[in-house]
């Protein structure tokens, strides 16, 4: 494949991946490097040797290379110190790190820090506020609620082009930990899926009954007890962590309901939030985050070039 020298390369390095981004001056994608190579994997050998395969497969040298996510954090490549929300583009922008990673020169993007305005409580992202200004890009009049399900999912007010602050759910890490290993592992046969049970545990999950550790042993209990099939513990302990997640969001934000609620993401983990929504009387709208980061590092380059 040929690439233009006027290209520019956009990375999302988290902790367990490393996906990169070739992107034509018309802020399309053109091509597309992924590897389970995150850098808490890695030490600074081990990125260098990342970056020199990202090389191999790109040859021709790009105009500018940018990267996000965990490369900037403490036990990345090189820190690039949080900006502070309420936080337009300018600031990543003024608050890029410049770096070199095995002959390569990068702009390491910083992350951004809020303290919540309903707690004043703190919280950071790496490698969100990327997808959140590229889908800004496309939807240049939004204001409200946006939501980015993964690992540590984010819910991030946008406002006049601002990213306001947000708050964090670990919901995906502790499912995958529970499904991994102890206790509800041994339960659990099969994927998560839509469906009655996973229905069941967003409801009971979103009606705050008893505390979230008190639910989660329970699944155990119906297992044990013939009421849960095994084949739809992964649903329901999804649903229970998704359901409660949505009960804090509704309990942070009473509005939600009266917009839908951009979902930026994988395909397959949107369209369940999109389904646990639907049951509180909100529309959300799946949105591949792939997509938004492409977009969101190809504004970040052109408020770099603008004179």
């Amino acid at each position: 494949m040929q690439h233009d020298t006027a290209d520019i390369i956009g990375i999302n390095w988290g902790s367990s991946n490393f996906r990169a981004y070739r992107i034509d001056p018309a802020g399309r994608k053109v091509d597309e490097f992924a590897r389970p190579a995150g850098v808490a994997a890695l030490g600074r050998e081990g990125m260098v040797e990342v970056m020199r395969e990202l090389g191999q497969r790109w040859p021709v040298p790009a105009a500018r290379v940018y990267a996000s996510g965990m490369v900037g954090s403490n036990i990345g490549w090189r820190e690039a110190p949080y900006v502070k929300a309420p936080a337009r583009l300018e600031e990543l922008k003024r608050g890029l790190v410049e770096t070199e990673i095995g002959g390569t020169a990068v702009a390491i993007v910083p992350g951004v820090s809020c303290r919540r305005a309903f707690d004043d409580g703190p919280d950071v992202m790496r490698g969100e506020e990327m997808e959140l200004f590229g889908f800004a890009a496309a939807n240049p009049e939004w204001n409200g609620l946006i939501a980015l399900p993964g690992t540590h999912t984010k819910w991030a007010r946008f406002s006049a082009g601002r990213i306001v602050d947000f708050f964090t759910s670990m919901s995906g890490e502790m499912f995958d930990r529970l499904t991994g290993a102890g206790l509800l592992a041994s339960i659990v046969d099969g994927p998560a899926e839509d469906g009655p049970a996973f229905q069941e545990g967003v409801a009971t999950g979103r009606k705050r009954q008893l505390g979230l550790a008190t639910t989660l042993f329970g699944a155990r209990a119906r297992v044990m007890q013939s009421r849960l099939a095994r084949a739809d513990a992964a649903s329901y302990l999804r649903g229970l962590l998704i359901g409660a997640e949505i009960a804090d969001a509704l309990a942070i934000h009473p509005g939600l309901q009266r917009a839908p609620v951009p979902l930026v993401g994988s395909g397959p983990l949107c369209k369940l939030y999109a389904s646990a929504l639907e049951g509180a009387g909100i529309t959300g709208i799946a949105i591949e985050s792939g997509e938004a980061c492409v977009s969101g590092f190809a504004r970040l380059h052109a408020a770099t070039e603008a004179p």
